[in-house]
């Protein structure tokens, strides 16, 4: 798939086959993975090492996204695109896990929120837990 092809992204990185690997993971599934989940679908030999690296760096170079959900476990994103608009997923987004598939989405909801006087915040982490869309409709027809 060449249109995952982490020039695209501006990288100032050496490109290498297991980021390549990696990011097209990720931009054909569509959903957060964890770090396992990776390394389980990957189709070639990665050590656990480096992938957290890899998946580090495109944090760092703002490819994909980090999630800590409410299990302790770190899951990843693309940074993607949503709607016709074709504007980035806001830094401060929802994302929903669902209990039964174990999937992490990104929602293309805005998380509004104040903080008290004095307070900066730096970084939110907004995970919503239940059914997913497909889980929910799949449990009422069961």
């Amino acid at each position: 798939m060449q249109i995952y092809r982490i020039n695209r992204f501006n990288m100032k990185r050496r490109n290498t086959e297991s980021k390549e690997a990696v990011l097209e993971l990720l931009a054909t599934t569509k959903k957060a993975m964890s770090q396992d989940a990776i390394e389980k679908q990957l189709n070639m030999n990665v050590d656990r090492a480096t992938i957290y690296r890899i998946l580090n760096r495109f944090c760092e170079d703002e490819v994909i996204h980090k999630i800590v959900a409410d299990d302790g476990k770190q899951y990843f994103a693309m940074c993607v695109k949503f709607d016709d608009t074709k504007k980035m997923l806001p830094d401060n987004h929802f994302h929903f896990r669902c209990t039964n598939c174990e999937t992490i989405e990104c929602l293309p909801a805005l998380v509004q929120f104040s903080a008290p006087k004095g307070y900066k915040v730096q970084r939110l982490n907004c995970v919503l837990i239940g059914l997913c869309k497909e889980c929910a409709r799949s449990q009422l027809h069961s």
